[in-house]
């Protein structure tokens, strides 16, 4: 791997991984990212990057201009999430109940680290807009989407847009690419049953609201079993019901909560009108009523061809087929980057984290971005500027 790395990214590596454990030994949740914040923008001055903050509360903005030319967006997240970590690393965070548990610690030192190297180099022509986004995890709103209304493309418009993440599974530093639909909608749905509560030794005397949710439980996996297409991927995930105290009580009403995924917006919007037609009729069936409130959430992220061709094209020249995943599925989890696709034509990425033994997927206590992979993402994001900013070829 280390053959592939650049050798301005390579002199720097120390500093970068340095700089990503200290991160993670500091993790800020979603809008509160005010020091790694900080971090970012004395890296991107030294560089001499022009500065913008503000955009969607914690977000920077860091541009670099080189005469007329394409403009080009870069994004890393900076988020952690509300985990308490149990690696037992050196470098584990020093916050109880906060955890850089996805890695976007590693994104960002890795974008702060090709900001360098292409602040070095004299071989492109154009603008360069890096993007440090918050809250991608969702804790509190989509970061992507409040930089979004807070004019993020009106002030810093790209002609293409692209975002890389660690993924857990794959070979170490593999790159993956898949053009069109690629990570899953995500929405959420609270859906309240109103009944009559009574005692629970004269049950005929009430309209209980828990028989009418497991029920609804059942009801619900007819919906990808026999609405959606085979072909189609859907998720209906009831993740919990709220009803009730005690024992001997017949409570008034319930809650369940559902998360549902989606890779087709057709699919998306068929999920949500199946949901409440079957949510409103079996209550009605019991003698109760249910109410909808549907949320939502992240879009389908959808890459475009085109983007995703160039995108793959720079791995392929660079790395070799062994360099790549070789087919890289559809994933099922869920990206706030979708929002700035609707907008801007561009690609998300993956490069693996690693698929040995005792790995663990992210979203977990004992997850720990890659430090192997750093160099080789850091480059990544140099080769592919270069190349859509019409650099020399190889540009050592």
């Amino acid at each position: 791997m280390n053959d592939r790395v650049l050798p301005g990214i390579r002199d720097i590596a120390p500093a970068m991984i340095a700089l990503r454990h200290d991160i993670h030994a500091h993790p800020e949740l979603g809008f509160e990212e005010v020091e790694t914040r900080r971090r970012v923008i004395h890296c991107l001055r030294d560089c001499g990057y022009e500065i913008h903050e503000g955009l969607g509360l914690t977000g920077v903005v860091g541009t670099l201009r080189r005469g007329e030319g394409p403009t080009i967006g870069l994004r890393a997240d900076m988020d952690a999430l509300p985990i308490h970590e149990a690696t037992g690393l050196p470098w584990a965070s020093r916050v109880d109940g906060k955890m850089h548990a996805c890695g976007h610690d590693g994104h960002t030192a890795m974008l702060l680290a090709a900001a360098c190297e292409l602040a070095r180099r004299e071989s492109w022509r154009g603008t360069v807009h890096l993007i440090f986004q918050p809250a991608e995890e969702g804790h509190g709103g989509s970061g992507a989407k409040r930089m979004l209304d807070d004019g993020l493309f009106r002030l810093f418009p790209c002609d293409a847009i692209f975002a890389m993440h660690n993924m857990p599974g794959f070979p170490a530093g593999q790159l993956g690419f898949r053009p069109g639909p690629f990570m899953a909608s995500t929405d959420t749905a609270l859906i309240r049953i109103q009944a009559t509560g009574g005692h629970g030794a004269v049950p005929h005397k009430a309209v209980d609201p828990v028989v009418v949710a497991a029920s609804l439980v059942m009801a619900l996996q007819s919906v990808v079993a026999r609405n959606v297409s085979p072909l189609d991927m859907a998720v209906v995930t009831v993740g919990a019901i709220l009803a009730g105290e005690a024992p001997n009580v017949i409570p008034h009403s319930a809650e369940m909560r559902l998360s549902i995924r989606a890779l087709n917006p057709e699919v998306r919007a068929l999920l949500r009108r199946r949901i409440e037609t079957l949510a409103e009729a079996q209550a009605a069936g019991f003698g109760a009523r249910a109410e909808v409130d549907y949320q939502l959430g992240y879009p389908v992220l959808v890459n475009d061809a085109a983007a995703t061709a160039l995108a793959r094209q720079v791995a392929l020249d660079w790395l070799g087929e062994d360099g790549l995943v070789a087919e890289m599925p559809p994933l099922t989890g869920s990206e706030d980057f979708a929002f700035w696709l609707e907008q801007v034509p561009g690609c998300y990425l993956i490069i693996g984290n690693g698929d040995g033994e005792g790995g663990c997927m992210v979203h977990n206590p004992g997850y720990d971005f890659n430090d192997q992979i750093l160099p080789l993402g850091a480059s990544y994001w140099v080769r592919l500027v270069e190349h859509y900013l019409g650099a020399a070829e190889g540009g050592q």
